[in-house]
């Protein structure tokens, strides 16, 4: 398995960087690209964001097993679990209106106030206090999600006045380098955790500094700016209302409520599977993130001119794909008979659909859900997909450690069947929908909401 790990590693970033390659030589540049103004401003936004996804993104291999390490059952790591999930669910719905009324500015201040606070919770033995830390890391991920794009938004509209046409070319980028940033804190966690002997909480301390830079630099760098006032029960209310008169708008919630939930009980569940046959889990993290990324560059390949497949069909594919994975999953954990490399092999067939789904489903969000109900319909989106998640968590919190496993991925391959149905449903909706269709060569611009690595991003 630690030999598996290093060339699966080895492979998939050959295939990244050729994709990334090949994107880069076809890639159009405009005059954003070339302005001294705007290149001065992205940087002073790019050195505080980079900062916060790397330390974010530091603390994901280890997770699980750094609870583990402190010798909790894993019921008991399932519960703590259910709380991120919950908080996340909680803190998502309030986070606009929060970071609006107390500026964009104080708020990743705040992000990294909070976010540190919850890597020195993994100092402690005491499960109450790791409970509190998921929760303020719950708190952390949703300030990392709105504060930061919506200080970027008003202060490049706003303050400098520069072409709205010009942010998608921040947001290409940006979305680049958090895949980047991703696959290398892997690699810098391992280093950290087992080259150099340090144990499994070591990541987390090593996020701390990256942490205290963020702040330091938004407060240094960065002017205020505040958003507008929402009321919260008005968007959620045209939310409602929006999601129950389309149809085309439900079977999309279904569909994500179904996929994503069972991505969360993949990433709770990957430690346990693969970690009692020894292999490095940064690298395999680094891994997860290539093969996500190898997903990515594949969509964008898939819909340029020169292929035209449409984001419905390659989100059927990565429906099916997740569906295949967990299938295997239901042999390859199979008590007394558990085949690691099978396991592993699943594992990155779903991450690979990760990189598919998320910019099919983006795509489609963006042209189906109005602009104005977008906040709304997304707060709704959330809550059946934790409470599944949640659901799945305490299944096996009061399941037997190995048959549950497996059973659980069983349910898993249930849930993907009927978001097969679902998408079927969806593609009969909107088969002859023009307006649907890629038209048009485009890179695709990841939202901050919907990024391929996001659900890894709730787990902390």
């Amino acid at each position: 398995m630690f030999f598996t790990a290093y060339v699966a590693f080895v492979v998939l970033l050959a295939i990244c960087l050729g994709l990334e390659f090949s994107a880069c030589r076809s890639r159009l540049t405009g005059s954003a690209c070339t302005n001294p103004a705007f290149l001065r401003f992205q940087l002073d936004y790019y050195q505080v964001y980079f900062l916060a996804l790397a330390a974010d993104w530091l603390q994901g291999p280890y997770l699980y097993k750094l609870y583990q390490h402190y010798h909790f059952l894993e019921g008991q790591i399932a519960i703590i679990y259910v709380c991120g999930f919950a908080s996340s669910v909680l803190f998502g719905l309030v986070s606009t209106s929060l970071v609006d009324w107390l500026g964009r500015k104080k708020s990743c201040i705040l992000f990294s106030l909070t976010y540190s606070i919850c890597c020195l919770t993994k100092l402690s033995w005491d499960y109450f206090v790791l409970v509190v830390g998921r929760i303020l890391g719950g708190l952390s991920t949703a300030l990392l999600f709105s504060a930061f794009e919506a200080w970027y938004v008003h202060e490049h509209l706003e303050r400098h006045d520069f072409p709205a046409e010009w942010i998608p070319a921040t947001f290409a980028r940006a979305a680049f380098w958090n895949n980047v940033i991703a696959v290398g804190a892997g690699v810098a966690a391992n280093l950290f955790a087992e080259w150099a002997g340090l144990g499994p909480v070591a990541p987390f301390m090593v996020s701390i500094p990256f942490l205290a830079l963020v702040g330091i630099f938004a407060m240094k760098n960065w002017e205020e700016n505040y958003g507008k006032k929402r009321a919260l029960s008005k968007t959620c209310t045209d939310g409602l209302k929006c999601l129950l008169s389309d149809r085309r708008v439900l079977l999309l919630g279904i569909i994500q409520a179904l996929f994503e939930s069972v991505i969360y009980i993949f990433i709770f569940l990957w430690t346990p599977v693969l970690d009692p046959h020894g292999p490095p889990l940064g690298i395999v993290f680094s891994s997860f993130m290539a093969a996500s990324m190898v997903g990515s560059s594949l969509y964008r390949i898939a819909t340029s001119k020169r292929y035209h497949l449409q984001p419905m069909h390659i989100l059927s594919l990565s429906v099916l794909m997740v569906f295949f994975s967990l299938f295997m999953l239901t042999f390859s954990t199979n008590p007394g008979q558990e085949n690691p490399s099978e396991s592993f092999l699943a594992f990155l067939l779903i991450e690979l659909s990760c990189g598919l789904y998320f910019p099919a489903m983006g795509f489609l969000r963006r042209k189906v859900i109005p602009e104005k109900d977008q906040a709304g319909v997304l707060n709704w989106f959330r809550v059946p997909l934790n409470l599944l998640a949640c659901l799945g968590m305490l299944i096996l919190h009061d399941s037997d450690y190995k048959t549950g496993t497996r059973n659980m991925f069983t349910i898993c391959s249930v849930m993907m069947v009927m978001a097969l149905l679902a998408v079927v449903s969806l593609f009969t909706v909107v088969r002859n929908n023009a307006e649907l269709q890629v038209t048009e060569m485009s890179v695709w611009i990841q939202d901050r909401s919907d990024s391929p690595h996001d659900s890894w991003r709730n787990k902390h």
